[in-house]
Formats: structure tokens, C-alpha cells, sequence
């Protein structure tokens, strides 16, 4: 493809685009999608809203889609009144097809597999990245194999496996389950298709920056807080907002905060410059999505949250339920563990000081409550 490059974000070196490439061939660094198209030549599609966002592919008009996107944002009134904040608002992140936010990567990554010949992807995820592939993988005739954990929640496997994807249960850690995908892809020759590390699944991810600016008419909110396991949507989410800002659709990027669980905070140790190896033999959350302890991605996240003057924010399991019933409780709306984070680490940013009363906040509610385990 003419139009693009791989980009080291190690070295820099320069890829050829290839889906077969999954990590710097010099330094083993991650990649990223670089633009070298002229303006005569950029590719782009149309999103839902109208707008127009560039894309890796030589024919977007032919993306598959399951009707990914343009999910709502909602006001949370009780939420500010519990924090004492003027303005939050929730991205509905669940409605997307699969019930998370996963499917924007998805939409674009399979569409570069189709692009490319490809007839067999293979994946490894604690539920929801899995899900997702597994859908557009249905829709395309694509054969998914899906890597996860026996401990999986049940809901989260059932849905992969109605999906028809071979689903290979891997015991041990999750890093291991990655380690597993690895070494099969390897030996079968197959293209390994990782929400973590594949470039084209962050271009997809950039579609929530696209529909956020066009949601807040270009005035976004001050402050964006995620949760961070691997950080494939804060790190598409930046990517957008800086094109938009390059492109003069928006005067500024809002402040980034990242969120992990207490027992997992790769990506907080990297933004504080601690080295420290985290000695907990198994460690465990019930915000399962973002139960990561050697993300890829973690210099990069750890780059966006200082660049946008955020903040690393860890919060525990007990903080993790309770503002998981108190969504569901007072506001109606039912989301996973790992999407309950960020209310967690909102309260914090507030009583820190880091976010002040008149300050607006969004967060995306990234998936949905039934496809957990429910703690409650």
C-alpha cells in the first residue's frame, strides 16, 4: 500500500504495510501507522456523523461493518451531585455491536485482513476483543481462533463461541495466553490479528475522537478519563484528536487520564519512572479488562498522559463495585467492572484537586455489565 508505512515507535524505522508485520523487524518495537499520502491520494471513509477520517485502507468504501459507532453521550446528574462536579458525561461505549468499545478497532482490522487475502486471524483476549473479532469474523467468512484464559467470565466465552470461532482455553496468567497465541500463529503460518500490537486496530480506534469532537460541536470537555489495560483506545483516541487539531477542527486536546486496578499498574509505574517489579504471585481484579502486567503499549500510553497533562490514577476492587452499583443504582446504567474505573479514579482526580468542581469530564462506559462476572 503506497500510502502508508509502518512506523517504529522505538527506532522510527520504516515498514512496508503488511499485516503479517507485528512488531519492528530491527528492534522488535511497536508499530503505528504512518501517513505519507498527499492530499490528492489520502484514502478516507464517511463517518455516521458526516465526517471524514483517513484510514490505512486503498478501498474504503468497501470496510466491513456490523453498524460500529456513533454510540450516545449522556449527562450523569447524580454522578455530579455525589462528586460535586458541574458537567460529566458518558459515552455509551457498550452499545456498540459486541457490547464494547472493541468492535472500533475491529472494523478496521478485519477490513485490512480482507484487503489482503487474508482467511484465518488469530487473537488473544480476556473476552471482549475476542467477541468482537469473532463477530466480523462471522460477517466475513474469516476463520477466528481465540486465545483466552480458563478464567474468562463464562458470558464473555459463550458469546465468541456463538460466533463460531475456535476458542483455545489457555491456563495461567494472561500474558501467558499471549505467549500461547504467539506460538501458534507462528507455527501455522496464520496472521495474528492482536488488539494490543496490530497498527490498523488503533486507526479504528480513532473513530471516538472523530464522533466526541462532533458530539461536543468541537468544544470538547477539559478532561477524558480511561481505563487502561493495553491502551488501544486512549492511544487511538490521542492519534484523533491530534489530526483534528492538526486539521483546525478543534483549538485543543483535553487532558488524558489513564485508570488502572491496583494490582496492575504497568502503565502508572512507567508515567512516575518507577522500575519496581510487581511481586504479587497471581495477581487478581475484578476489572478483568484491564488485568494487564506487561502491556506493549505502556511507554506510548505513558507518553499521551504527560503530553495532555493528565494524570495516572490506580483504584481498587472494593472502589471498583462500589461505583459499579452506583451507576447501575442511581444513574440506570449497568457496565462492566472495568468500565466502573473511571468513577473510582474520578473521585480521586476530584479530591486531589487534579480535576476541579468547574471542570467537565467525559468517560466512556466501555462495556456492558452482563458480559462480567457480577460482584454486586
Amino acid at each position: 500500500m503506497t500510502h502508508i508505512k509502518l512506523k517504529c515507535n522505538e527506532c522510527f524505522n520504516l515498514h512496508d504495510s503488511d499485516m503479517s508485520i507485528v512488531n519492528c523487524e530491527l528492534c522488535d518495537g511497536t508499530l503505528d501507522v504512518e501517513y505519507i499520502s498527499t492530499q490528492n491520494n489520502q484514502k478516507q471513509i464517511n463517518l455516521k456523523n458526516g465526517m471524514r477520517m483517513i484510514v490505512p485502507l486503498n478501498n474504503p468504501e468497501k470496510f466491513v461493518s456490523l453498524g460500529e459507532g456513533n454510540t450516545p453521550v449522556l449527562r450523569f446528574p447524580r454522578i455530579e451531585k455525589e462528586l460535586s462536579l458541574d458537567r460529566v458525561f458518558g459515552k455509551l461505549e457498550f452499545m456498540n455491536p459486541t457490547g464494547s468499545f472493541k468492535d472500533r478497532g475491529t472494523f478496521m482490522m478485519v477490513s485490512m485482513a480482507l484487503e489482503s487475502n487474508i482467511d484465518s486471524l488469530v487473537e488473544d483476549s480476556s473476552g471482549n476483543a475476542g467477541a468482537s473479532l469473532s463477530a466480523y469474523c462471522a460477517k466475513t467468512g474469516l476463520k477466528a481462533h481465540i486465545f483466552a484464559p480458563e478464567s474468562a467470565p463464562v458470558s464473555k466465552l459463550g458469546q465468541i463461541k456463538t460466533y463460531g470461532a475456535e476458542v483455545h482455553l489457555i491456563k495461567g496468567s494472561r500474558d501467558y495466553v499471549t505467549s500461547e497465541a504467539k506460538r501458534f500463529y507462528k507455527e501455522n503460518n496464520y496472521i495474528y490479528a492482536s488488539h494490543v500490537l496490530s497498527p490498523y486496530y488503533v486507526e479504528g480506534t480513532k473513530t471516538f475522537a472523530y464522533e466526541i469532537a462532533n458530539q461536543f460541536d468541537y468544544n470538547l470537555p477539559e478532561n477524558i478519563v480511561f481505563p487502561v489495560g493495553n491502551g488501544s483506545l486512549i492511544i487511538g483516541c490521542w492519534k484523533g484528536l491530534n489530526e483534528l487539531f492538526n486539521n483546525k477542527k478543534i483549538d485543543k486536546i483535553p487532558r488524558l487520564h489513564c485508570v488502572q486496578a491496583e494490582q496492575f499498574v504497568p502503565v502508572i509505574q512507567e508515567i512516575k519512572g518507577d522500575t519496581e517489579k510487581n511481586d504479587l504471585e497471581n495477581p487478581f481484579s475484578v476489572a478483568g479488562g484491564i488485568s494487564v502486567s506487561s502491556p506493549a503499549r505502556k511507554k506510548e500510553v505513558s507518553e499521551i498522559v504527560k503530553k495532555s497533562f493528565g494524570k495516572g490514577v490506580s483504584v481498587s476492587d472494593e472502589e471498583i463495585i462500589e461505583w459499579q452499583k452506583f451507576l447501575a443504582r442511581r444513574e440506570g446504567i449497568f457496565c462492566e467492572p472495568t468500565s466502573a474505573t473511571v468513577f473510582a479514579a474520578l473521585k480521586k482526580l476530584f479530591d486531589s484537586n487534579e480535576i476541579q468542581s468547574k471542570d467537565s469530564v467525559l468517560v466512556p462506559v466501555t462495556g456492558f455489565g452482563l458480559k462480567d462476572k457480577l460482584f454486586v
